[in-house]
């Protein structure tokens, strides 16, 4: 009979304790995993309070489970937990009974009302993601009542807000209803200074656990933002349309459209049950030894917030962090293998906490990072920047680029009235049919340009040796004053559509019809060009790793776009061209047929709107290419910032993508590999 594993939630701490497991057991057949959640998805709590304000969608706080666990041994079970066996080693769900030889509790925590009366009734939770999505229907139905209210009081009632608890959850939910206010107001045509918003704690200021200089930042933005704040205030009760708090002695009764609590959390019901068993303190939470086992049972390991454990030399448990979740999953995951195997040694639980970060709305943020020893506070940009990031690789850990993408998307790519520390800067609000034009245009260059080179023999005969030589030849003439000779020229070549070859004749005639010549043979531009001296405009060399050129074919006072070329001169690449491509005539035909084919598959996919991304980001690649060996006139450069510009979405109108990508995405996600390493998205 094999080894079961159980592991109860699918918080922060229960997917990583699941998907290291799934990866440290993989070869092992006779061992099974199986992990318990009420719900299908795992929920970024963090980031709860975005969907309650309204800055993100509700679906990118949801993680599929399914999603997670494709193509691991980790069975996923949707069950809601009623009961813990430890003699019998059963769990008792509402649907199944599921036996385990170990468990990982790893449960999560709920909300806390500290006795408050009334609190647990009327107030609006900010725990789960239903809590999110109830308080954000809540908060717009607010204002939608309230613009056609005509009584006065009833009216002040609905607009009135007060966010209970002024630590991380509540300052991020308050600066969050602040920043939206705005919208709301504007949206339902209602005076912000009709509108109320307190924030209401027994703490002597807004998250005391920051130094006093951070937490003054967040009550001089908070008051910026229109926020009342109420420190060294408890909430007495909380009613229908009203709230109860009392500042010293005095206790005072005010209306209330909304509450929102976050003023605390305890260990979740079944984590109290379980506590009723096994040694616990502290609302809850179930002391641990060393290696995260149950100090009455070695067959339970506990992570995430449901740990009660000190480690040496502290004076103090570890916090209810998402970064003791993180590094709990893993010392859990090793030391359940190594007490199931018997294999292997266990590691004491060690945790090194970087720093925190609060983030007031989406454009503000304080953070204090840093080693244990060392920290130091950030600057509100570089604080919504580390916010950012470390979400990021959180999610690269989950559900690798699938999530990151998605995260990208909804913070940034899609962001609504400005409300990310970067603004709306990279806001997609374009229409992408203006695209179209540039992506037919551009394709419709490199078509033609493909073209003629199989006229001139590119196909046939190997011509790079002069190709790159006589380029090379022309810059060294200007870099040294001298001029531009015809031995210089003799084989160099020209391309208005991607600036491959270098040519005397844009340099140094008047010759227009020759100079609008996609592909000129320097031979024929020889008899025609006057011998000039060019004019270096910036020759920089950077630790001898690249070379920064750029020159112009003329004097400055005379030059066009059409003269002036920049190129990177890298020895690795100069290297490669010289000692791989130009001594062999095959490799020179390989390379020339290579370039001739990839120009003409990228002009008929950028006019065609088929494959879009991918022949962009080619374009792109030859682009480099050719500004790392020949150089690029000026006037050719358009071609590099239309790739960029079409590279997402440019084909997806009036384009074939149109069809095609919804087709492909449909039949990929389903792809095994694809699944399992995440590199697909929604």
């Amino acid at each position: 009979m094999g080894k079961k594993i159980v592991v109860v939630g699918a918080g922060y701490s229960g997917l990583l304790t699941a998907k290291k497991l799934a990866k440290k057991l993989k070869k092992l057949d006779d061992v099974s995993i199986t992990i318990i959640d009420r719900n299908p998805f795992h929920t970024m709590l963090t980031e709860l309070h975005e969907v309650a304000a309204g800055r993100v969608d509700e679906d990118s706080i949801k993680i599929s489970l399914k999603k997670v666990f494709a193509g691991r041994k980790v069975d996923v079970k949707l069950d809601t937990v009623q009961e813990i066996d430890f003699e019998k080693k059963t769990v008792r769900g509402s649907v199944e009974t599921y036996d385990y030889d170990f468990l990982v509790l790893a449960a999560g925590s709920k909300p806390t009302f500290f006795g408050v009366n009334g609190a647990a009734e009327y107030a609006y939770t900010l725990w789960s993601y239903d809590d999110a999505v109830r308080l954000k229907n809540h908060i717009e139905d607010c204002f939608r009542m309230a613009s056609r209210e005509t009584d006065l009081a009833e009216k002040n009632r609905l607009l009135t807000f007060y966010v209970v608890g002024a630590g991380f959850s509540g300052v991020e939910m308050v600066g969050e209803l602040a920043e939206y206010l705005p919208v709301l107001c504007d949206k339902f045509e209602i005076d912000r200074d009709g509108v109320r918003v307190w924030n209401v704690d027994v703490l002597p200021r807004p998250v005391p656990n920051l130094p006093e200089k951070l937490s003054d930042k967040i009550a001089r933005r908070l008051q910026k933002m229109h926020v009342g704040l109420m420190m060294n205030t408890g909430v007495v009760s909380i009613g229908e349309g009203f709230i109860e708090y009392k500042t010293g002695e005095k206790v005072t009764r005010a209306t209330a459209g909304t509450v929102i609590w976050t003023a605390g959390i305890e260990s979740s019901q079944i984590t109290e049950e379980a506590g009723k068993t096994l040694k616990s303190a502290r609302r809850g939470r179930i002391e641990t030894d060393r290696y995260l086992r149950s100090v009455d049972n070695d067959s339970v390991f506990i992570v995430g917030d449901n740990i009660l454990y000190t480690p040496e030399g502290e004076q103090s448990p570890v916090p209810q962090l998402v970064e003791n979740c993180e590094q709990s999953s893993g010392v859990a995951a090793n030391n359940l293998v190594c007490a199931m195997t018997g294999t292997g040694e266990m590691i004491p639980y060690r945790p090194k906490f970087h720093g925190v970060m609060v983030s007031v709305g989406g454009r503000y943020g304080v953070a204090r990072v840093g080693t244990q020893n060392r920290q130091m506070n950030l600057p509100s940009f570089f604080a919504m920047f580390v916010k950012h990031f470390i979400n990021v690789i959180y999610f690269i850990q989950v559900l690798g680029w699938n999530k990151v993408f998605s995260y990208l998307k909804h913070e940034f790519f899609t962001i609504r009235h400005d409300r990310s520390f970067l603004g709306g800067h990279f806001s997609n609000k374009t229409p992408s049919f203006l695209l179209f034009p540039l992506r037919v245009w551009l394709g419709l260059a490199w078509l033609f340009e493909g073209v003629m080179k199989v006229v001139e023999g590119w196909m046939t005969s190997a011509q790079l040796t002069g190709f790159f030589g006589g380029a090379d030849s022309w810059y060294q003439n200007i870099l040294n004053g001298g001029q531009a000779s015809p031995d210089a020229t003799s084989s160099a070549t020209t391309t208005a559509a991607h600036g491959t070859v270098l040519t005397v004749m844009n340099l140094a005639t008047q010759a227009a019809d020759a100079v609008s010549s996609a592909t000129v043979q320097a031979g024929d531009a020889a008899g025609q060009a006057a011998s000039a001296v060019g004019q270096v405009l910036l020759n920089f060399n950077f630790l001898g790793l690249f070379q920064v050129i750029f020159v112009s074919g003329k004097a400055l006072a005379q030059s066009t776009f059409s003269d002036l070329a920049f190129k990177l001169n890298v020895p690795l690449m100069n290297w490669f061209v010289d000692k791989v491509i130009l001594p062999s005539q095959n490799v020179q035909l390989f390379m020339q047929g290579f370039i001739v084919i990839a120009e003409i598959l990228i002009g008929l996919s950028l006019i065609g709107g088929l494959f879009t991304t991918l022949s962009s980001g080619f374009s792109l690649v030859l682009q480099v290419m050719f500004v790392c060996t020949t150089g690029l006139y000026l006037n050719t450069f358009w071609m590099i910032f239309a790739a960029i510009a079409v590279l997402i979405g440019g084909g997806r109108t009036l384009g074939l993508d149109y069809y095609a990508m919804p087709y492909l995405k449909k039949h990929w996600k389903n792809v095994g590999f694809a699944r399992k390493y995440y590199i697909y998205h929604d």
